[in-house]
């Protein structure tokens, strides 16, 4: 069933004429972009597969707060409401975007999942499981939080172990008895994991590079130093840039060392398993009972069928945001670190092709598996 949050666009869009902007996703960064597009006078519409606009923020573990303070969480033109220092759940934040969408009435039309975009001469074809749709321009908004990533590890782990994603993680009561192997130490994971300690033995095991930050230097919250310097819009491929994201992850407010004085275990990679024992790259060994994969997810754009947009490992061609004329614009929120602006956008590189040229990137290619 489709559904459309009712709302007027900035002009009236005559029969089947094409948008200007078709916007594939209503997340954070799609509602903002749909505003700038809607403050710009352009005819717009916003496509999402879920039911209502913050449905995955809704979705996750009870527990979830932000790491980032209600003044660095708002979307422009309504500030997060609040204390402005305060850290909101995962229920404010759901809220808060169904209010930015109803207060500036954004044209968004649920339960529509996006199965093709194509491109001919006359501008984009955004195929849905509903209708079909035209464009002059799309926004990929889809976000990082796609598809689950569980390594092939765990198919060796017998059935008498219950395993989840951290996606599908709710609260310890989900769990039985006994110790809990969290795998992946990144925000998820050490959010997780501390959690889980206040009632039951936690091992966590870390594979990826990460690197602790506190919540709090010198008395101000993190991120009122990142935005006060400049980091935190420090541009991608600038030596700021490049040196945070090549430092690994970023976790805030919580240090393995912190873990470790909390109880928690700390092991290396996971490296093999069987039907009762998980081992790790020291050679170790443990026999858990429930495993919560906090592995992170894969990206999914194989429904870009566009020749040149998608490289050998799946990941979009990116041509700048500079470009002169950019057509398939990807825009994501990643984390709000620096190197990776909040709801920054690159166009994505199309090259003009006859349809009769055009080729389909190879569906068989997958990105790695994160631990």
């Amino acid at each position: 069933m489709t559904t459309t949050t009712t709302t007027t666009q900035t002009r009236p869009q005559p029969g089947d004429s094409p948008f200007d902007v078709i916007v594939i996703g209503a997340g954070q960064s799609g509602l903002a972009i749909g505003r700038q597009l809607q403050q710009r006078g352009r005819t717009f519409l916003i496509v999402d597969a879920g039911p209502e606009v913050g449905h995955v923020w809704r979705s996750r573990w009870d527990s979830l707060t932000l790491f980032t303070a209600a003044r660095y969480s708002g979307l422009p033109g309504l500030p997060f409401p609040g204390d402005p220092y305060s850290h909101p759940t995962k229920d404010a934040v759901a809220q808060y975007l169904r209010d930015y969408a109803t207060t500036f009435g954004l044209p968004i039309r649920h339960n529509t999942r996006v199965t093709r975009v194509s491109r001919n001469q006359a501008g984009f074809t955004v195929h849905t499981d509903g209708a079909t749709l035209r464009a002059a321009q799309v926004v990929v908004a889809t976000g990082p939080f796609q598809n689950p990533a569980i390594p092939a590890v765990a198919e060796a782990i017998g059935p008498h172990i219950p395993q989840l994603h951290s996606s599908a993680y709710r609260n310890p009561e989900q769990l039985p008895d006994g110790p809990v192997l969290v795998v992946g130490a990144a925000n998820s994971g050490v959010q997780i994991a501390t959690e889980l300690r206040r009632t039951r033995p936690v091992a966590l095991s870390g594979g990826s590079a990460t690197r602790a930050l506190p919540q709090r230097v010198l008395g101000r919250d993190l991120f009122w130093w990142l935005t006060t310097t400049g980091l935190i819009s420090a541009p991608r491929e600038s030596r700021v840039g490049r040196r945070f994201r090549n430092s690994g992850e970023l976790v805030i407010g919580t240090s393995t060392r912190q873990l470790t004085r909390a109880g928690v275990t700390m092991h290396p990679r996971v490296t093999a398993a069987n039907t009762t024992t998980v081992t790790f790259a020291d050679g170790t060994a443990i026999t858990p009972a429930a495993i919560v994969w906090a592995t992170g997810y894969r990206s999914d754009y194989s429904f870009i069928d566009i020749e040149g947009a998608i490289d050998a490992a799946c990941a979009p061609v990116h041509s700048g945001a500079s470009a002169r004329s950019p057509a398939c614009i990807l825009s994501a929120c990643p984390g709000n670190t620096p190197g990776d602006r909040p709801c920054s956008a690159s166009s994505v590189r199309t090259p003009r092709t006859s349809p009769s040229t055009s080729r389909l990137r190879p569906r068989s290619c997958r990105p790695p598996d994160r631990r």
